[in-house]
């Protein structure tokens, strides 16, 4: 599953992940491979990441959008910082 979360200036993350959990505005949702596809609003929060090493990147976001189909993962957000895990 490939994951990228980009905001109006940079690209925060982009690679290969094994699951991405998201401040969804209407509760906290994990998408996995093969999930069915999805276009979500986020609201403020954390983004927690795990990659396919198994290592955990959280970034901490003020909103955006997300959309997911055929394994890849778009997360566009208006400003976000990634935070020490």
């Amino acid at each position: 599953m490939e994951l990228e979360i980009i905001t109006p200036d940079k690209k925060l993350y982009s690679g290969s992940i094994y699951m991405v959990r998201l401040p969804g505005t209407k509760g906290s949702f994990s998408i996995l491979q093969n999930h069915a596809p999805i276009i979500s609003t986020l609201e403020k929060g954390i983004i927690k990441v795990i990659d396919k090493g198994n290592k955990t990147f959280l970034f901490d976001i003020e909103g955006g959008v997300a959309e997911c189909r055929e394994n890849k993962i778009a997360v566009l957000i208006q400003a976000g910082k990634m935070q020490e895990s």
